[in-house]
């Protein structure tokens, strides 16, 4: 019996190009489907990789790409030596590692406590209220930001009550990392917990029952059967989150930029932009940009193979 289905198995399997092509054939309809993604990744994934290689020229636009002179490492060796690198680099780094260690458990608890919700109709309620944040534009959100703890905003008028003065939340650099990531845990957790709802929607009720018969309590069956199945998706979401820790959207925190506030809101995303498209030093600016994508992918595959060690092969590949 074991060795027919092992048959089977290998039946389906082109073992040569003539079998693969005549796999493709009978099953181009799938390929069709798959058609329009992959067209749209190498349109705007791949092929921008091209202008890369303005980080090792001396560009100019008016001699292009290629007419450019080559200098190597020169733009990278700029940005490591200047005095700018240490503290925008340790602001990217900080902003990016807090932001993983503060926001990624609150997805997981959130699906935990839905999870609990028997009622179905305030289930959705509830699962309504968590997500529309995340469907709010950036823009709105740190307008709200601005609005709420402006000096003469609501939140500073309870502060003005107890203590007497306002706190300038948006001026101080040290409330900017905080400001940055409590708001995007607000806008992002609810949605980012669908993943988490969708897993534990397929446990089985019997382990639950049976772990009642048993006489355990709530967070012995949290630990035991409801944690145990989305252990293999809290590793994937671990590992995109720490390889993109380096990816800190610019948006909003050049849109949470003030002139008091640069010495921990300047980060690599916002220095790129100011160097390449207002100071129009295109060459360093994809140097630095380089450097980040560098660095996350090197973020990725340590932070993969360590999990895969401390997890039991549960890994991204």
């Amino acid at each position: 019996m074991q060795n027919s289905i092992e048959a089977n198995a290998r039946s389906t399997v082109p073992k040569a190009s003539g079998s693969l092509l005549n796999f493709m054939k009978k099953h181009y309809f799938l390929y069709l489907m798959l058609a329009p993604a992959l067209i749209l990744t190498l349109i705007f994934k791949y092929g921008p990789m091209y202008g890369a290689i303005i980080a090792f020229k001396d560009f100019s636009p008016i001699k292009g790409i290629m007419g450019s002179e080559w200098v190597g490492f020169y733009n990278f060796e700029k940005f490591l030596s200047s005095p700018n690198f240490e503290v925008i680099f340790m602001n990217t780094l900080k902003l990016s590692f807090f932001g993983l260690v503060l926001s990624f458990p609150v997805p997981i608890l959130l699906a935990l406590m839905l999870n609990q919700v028997r009622r179905s109709a305030i289930k959705k309620n509830i699962q309504l209220f968590l997500y529309a944040p995340n469907f709010i534009s950036v823009v709105v959100v740190v307008g709200m930001l601005f609005i709420f703890l402006s000096p003469t905003g609501p939140i500073n008028q309870i502060f003005t009550w107890a203590t007497g003065e306002p706190m300038m939340f948006m001026s101080r650099p040290e409330y900017f990392r905080w400001i940055y990531i409590l708001s995007d845990i607000w806008t992002s957790a609810g949605w980012a917990s669908i993943i988490y709802v969708a897993a534990l929607a397929n446990v089985d009720p019997e382990l639950h029952n049976a772990a009642n018969l048993d006489g355990a309590n709530l967070l012995q069956r949290i630990r035991h059967i409801d944690l145990p199945t989305i252990r293999p998706i809290m590793a994937i979401v671990f590992i995109l989150a720490a390889g993109g820790i380096m990816s800190i959207g610019f948006e909003k925190a050049y849109l949470m930029q003030t002139a008091t506030n640069l010495p921990t809101s300047e980060i690599i995303p916002t220095y790129v932009y100011k160097i390449g498209l207002q100071s129009g030093d295109y060459a360093y600016s994809a140097a630095v940009g380089l450097f980040n994508s560098l660095i996350n992918v090197v973020l990725l595959i340590t932070v993969n193979f360590i999990v895969k060690k401390l997890n039991e092969g549960d890994g991204l590949y």
